[in-house]
């Protein structure tokens, strides 16, 4: 195995200060995606997972998601390690008081502040890349995978203020330093509070798509066939929103996008396209 591990805490974070503005279980939907998605990692115990964490990167500036997400994810697994990471040393201040020895807080950016002996089962980094260029997302995804095991997961994304839509990468830590995370899915979600519209969903796309919606992109052309599909499956409006965008991800399912179908999945509100 060729992975390289932090040996310290890095000295100067890497990434630019964030808004900072979070409302409360604005971040509900991810941590309830990640014990859905893949329970397994969230217990695993064996070797280096024993007390491998679960990292809350740009928790804003409150800590309210790393809190809450705590409470979320230790039901399934009570002994689990939360770190919450914030780049500005105020924020990291006043989250502190709520540290205890499980939850964590530490001034950090892309390059994950670890301790010696210290590994990753997981990263959620919402809403944090959507102020940089294209060009930064792929030294940032490599920069968080230093310190994250094998088989870890990074889910890098965006939501509306108030977390009734988002959209985001799910990527699996594979042992290939030159290109450390595998894409496995790109996830959509909504409680159709704002009811639903595929187009929507483009104006929270994670930065590598989000200027990629144009003619001749695999993303846009996933948009053009999902719009289609909402449309052909209309009629089905009449029985909710629900069915309607059940019925949507079977249209883009017979178009041939390899679409979760399981209803755990969309019937809460959940399309994930294994798209690689």
């Amino acid at each position: 195995m060729n992975i390289t591990y932090p040996r310290h805490a890095p000295k100067k974070p890497l990434g630019q200060i964030t808004r900072g503005k979070t409302a409360r279980n604005r971040l509900r939907p991810v941590d309830n995606f990640f014990l859905k998605y893949d329970p397994g990692l969230l217990t695993r115990c064996d070797g280096d997972f024993a007390k491998a964490l679960f990292v809350d990167l740009g928790y804003g500036a409150e800590a309210v998601t790393t809190l809450e997400t705590a409470s979320r994810l230790r039901r399934l697994n009570p002994g689990l390690g939360i770190l919450g990471i914030e780049i500005e040393a105020d924020r990291v201040a006043r989250a502190l008081p709520f540290a205890d020895e499980r939850t964590f807080f530490r001034l950090g950016g892309f390059n994950i502040p670890l301790l010696p002996g210290e590994y990753v089962r997981a990263i959620r980094a919402f809403n944090v890349l959507r102020q940089y260029e294209e060009a930064d997302v792929l030294p940032a995804w490599a920069q968080m995978a230093r310190g994250v095991l094998p088989g870890g997961l990074l889910v890098e994304g965006t939501s509306n203020p108030f977390g009734s839509i988002l959209a985001a990468n799910v990527l699996r830590r594979v042992d290939d330093e030159s290109a450390p995370w595998r894409p496995e899915a790109l996830v959509f979600y909504t409680n159709f509070r704002l009811g639903f519209d595929p187009a929507e969903f483009q104006t929270i796309l994670p930065k590598n798509y989000i200027h990629r919606v144009v003619a001749g992109e695999t993303i846009y052309n996933f948009f053009e066939a999902w719009k289609a599909s909402a449309a052909e499956s209309a009629p089905v409006r009449t029985f909710g929103l629900r069915p309607w965008f059940v019925a949507s991800a079977e249209g883009l399912s017979r178009r041939g996008y390899r679409v979760r179908m399981q209803k755990k999945w969309l019937n809460r509100g959940w399309l994930v396209w294994e798209h690689l």
